[in-house]
């Protein structure tokens, strides 16, 4: 199941993607052919507008459909004119720095250990199809593809082998970076939590169509051009792992996310280096996932 958050003419709401790419208003729900706590769930999840309540909805809502799915692709889609929503708001916003092992290397920096963390702010948050602004002050400013785990869940303390429970589902993510200003500050903060440069989206696939997240193409389109290409197999930590250690001191809840790491390829590191320009396209693509686009404003 894929789903997320819209806003159209002023209005939110939530979508569901049939298999043809249209979007349908969790409205269509709403009728006597849908089992009532199915029903009850996903309009529960419209009213409170709450990422407890969305996804806590999605494994519900997600099986219904799994099994009788044809009403949503009879309906009628929802127009042109949505505008894409970040699908949650996290209030902690993880990032995994250096866990693939060949981006590591280009980075000329040795294997982590363990999981090397660091966090984005809540205004680098952003959507699909939003642009995405250059910080004053910045002439290097990087892009990262990653697959972002979405939690579904309060999660605190959790086991490798009970951790997939807790996932609500999986998205793709954009780790933009100010590589001058992480450089120079000698930490990541700043660089990595300008306005904007968190874009997730364009939905949430559900974790039950994933699994752990594993093996799955992730690639950066840069106008057009492919310049990181990998799969999610080559992760140092894998997702088990990271939800075990991140939750041994730090309490996860429902429409937190984990920016998993990202493969090689990255701007900063190719000879020239390549830095992102005004107009710029920047497409992030996880196979059964989806595409998140952002431009370069």
């Amino acid at each position: 199941m894929k789903a997320g958050r819209y806003v159209l003419n002023g209005k939110p709401g939530l979508f569901l993607v049939a298999d043809d790419q249209r979007l349908f208003d969790w409205s269509v729900l709403d009728r006597a052919s849908v089992p009532q706590p199915v029903r009850e769930t996903a309009l529960n999840a419209i009213k409170e507008a709450s990422d407890t309540a969305f996804c806590s909805a999605l494994p519900v809502v997600g099986e219904f459909l799994a099994q009788d799915g044809k009403f949503v692709r009879e309906a009628a889609p929802l127009g042109p004119a949505v505008e894409f929503q970040p699908p949650v708001r996290p209030r902690t916003f993880i990032c995994v720095g250096l866990n693939y092992s060949d981006h590591a290397k280009e980075s000329d920096m040795k294997l982590p250990e363990f999981p090397l963390l660091f966090a984005k702010t809540s205004n680098a948050i952003h959507a699909h199809n939003r642009p995405v602004p250059l910080p004053p002050g910045s002439k290097q400013v990087d892009y990262e593809a990653e697959l972002a785990v979405v939690i579904g869940k309060t999660c605190s303390q959790v086991k490798a082998a009970d951790a997939l429970q807790y996932i609500a589902g999986y998205t793709c993510g954009n780790d933009i970076s100010a590589r001058d200003f992480q450089f120079a500050d000698n930490q990541w903060y700043r660089g990595k939590s300008a306005d904007g440069f968190g874009p997730i989206g364009p939905w949430v696939v559900s974790q039950n169509e994933l699994g752990d997240g594993s093996g799955l193409r992730i690639q950066l389109r840069l106008n057009g051009e492919v310049m990181q290409d990998s799969t999610t197999a080559n992760l140092i930590f894998n997702i088990p792992a990271l939800i075990e250690y991140i939750s041994r001191s730090i309490t996860l809840n429902p429409g937190d996310v984990i920016l998993t790491g990202t493969p090689p390829g990255v701007g900063f590191a190719r000879k020239p280096p390549v830095f992102l320009q005004s107009g710029d396209k920047m497409e992030v693509e996880i196979e059964r996932v989806g595409t998140l686009v952002n431009q370069i404003s």
